[in-house]
């Protein structure tokens, strides 16, 4: 299916966003939004390719990938106000929308300050750190993450993040007194290549995982909204985050295949399955009248 990349002007940069097929389709099913954070259109393209009978919308979140925005705030409303855009330009709303992670935060965000905006939400393992019982231990563990990051670089903040994020339970405080991870084991550099501004590593994103729900919003907003998780990630993090929120919202948990990256394609380690996933999704999106 052909696809076409476009720009937005937005306060302090450019966004870049892609359509994939036609914003009226013929059959009248609303285009399909995937969003992540801080992942840009690219994580989405195996995913993208399972719906050659939807139309897809992408975009990279503002100061990622092509997306040029100079010295970008990363907020959830920030996030909302650019996906907003967005959809105004594509002038379709309500659009169904697919919100992975950080993206995921976004849409329950844009539920509540949009809610006309969004037809049915399927948030996938929002990784919001106050739903779990172990709050407190699970943002000191995050702390552990950027600290690393600003003393030793890349490798070594991603290294403790690999570790975080593939942790199975709760946080506590024998966790917390682990020793660093070693980058060369996840194939990670060990050079620091003098770089802090990776938005996921840095801090700049912490208000995404901070985030606090409007339980109350998101129980009136007309969205049909469904909480998500992977089944091999159910007891990591963002899955038990997914779990929380479900309980919160009285809805229940609904599992897709693979893990927290479940969509991506390829051959590398993170590898998911986007063609059961895609399945899983069709399906959920297709149950809601």
């Amino acid at each position: 299916m052909k696809t076409e990349g476009y720009t937005l002007d937005v306060p302090g940069g450019v966004l870049a966003y892609d359509v994939r097929g036609p914003l009226r389709p013929t059959d009248g099913r609303r285009p399909l939004l995937m969003i992540g954070h801080p992942m840009g259109a690219s994580g989405f393209e195996a995913l993208a390719s399972n719906f050659p009978d939807r139309t897809v919308v992408t975009y990279d979140p503002r100061g990622i990938e092509r997306s040029v925005v100079p010295e970008a705030e990363h907020t959830p409303q920030l996030n909302v106000e650019d996906v907003h855009r967005v959809i105004e330009a594509i002038g379709a709303a309500p659009v169904d929308v697919f919100g992975s992670s950080g993206g995921a935060v976004t849409g329950l965000a844009l539920v509540t300050l949009h809610p006309d905006d969004v037809r049915v939400l399927v948030a996938h393992e929002p990784p919001v750190l106050d739903v779990l019982p172990d709050a407190e231990f699970a943002r000191q563990a995050f702390r552990q993450v950027s600290q690393d990051y600003r003393r030793l670089g890349f490798g070594a903040g991603m290294a403790r993040f690999f570790v975080l994020v593939s942790t199975p339970g709760e946080f506590t405080p024998e966790y917390l007194a682990l020793p660093a991870p070693d980058p060369a084991a996840f194939g990670l550099p060990t050079e620091d290549d003098g770089l802090r501004d990776n938005p996921l590593l840095s801090g700049a994103s912490d208000q995404v995982t901070n985030f606090h729900f409007d339980l109350e919003a998101l129980a009136q907003s007309p969205a049909s909204i469904v909480i998500a998780a992977g089944v091999e990630s159910r007891h990591q993090l963002p899955g038990r985050a997914a779990a929380e929120i479900a309980k919160l919202l009285n809805t229940q948990l609904v599992m897709f295949p693979s893990h927290h990256g479940g969509f991506i394609g390829g051959d590398g380690g993170y590898a998911g399955q986007p063609e059961a996933f895609a399945a899983k999704l069709r399906e959920v999106l297709d149950a809601v009248q």
